[in-house]
């Protein structure tokens, strides 16, 4: 079993209010769980309004279709025009 774990940093200039910030990580979250079946969670800087970190993680029987998973879940994050992605790190978990 293959475990990757991944955190992104965002960015969300155009956020005024945790509302606005909220409205643009449902359609992340929601997303990369229905398209990418990966677990997927807002895992600090909840109560500031513009920024974020996201938390994904894959399981799966073989490496490279984990980390095949996750390159998708990384790429469909940075396809949404209104975030900036600030950092991005991955970690294998035993």
């Amino acid at each position: 079993m293959y475990v990757l774990a991944m955190q992104i940093d965002l960015h969300i200039g155009h956020a005024r209010s945790l509302k606005d910030k909220r409205g643009v990580l449902r359609s992340i979250l929601d997303g990369a769980r229905g398209r990418f079946h990966v677990a997927a969670a807002e895992v600090d800087h909840q109560q500031l309004w513009q920024r974020t970190s996201l938390g994904f993680a894959a399981v799966s029987g073989t490496q490279q279709h984990t980390t095949e998973v996750i390159d998708q879940v990384s790429r469909f994050v940075w396809s949404f025009p209104e975030v900036e992605v600030l950092q991005e790190e991955r970690t294998w978990l035993s």
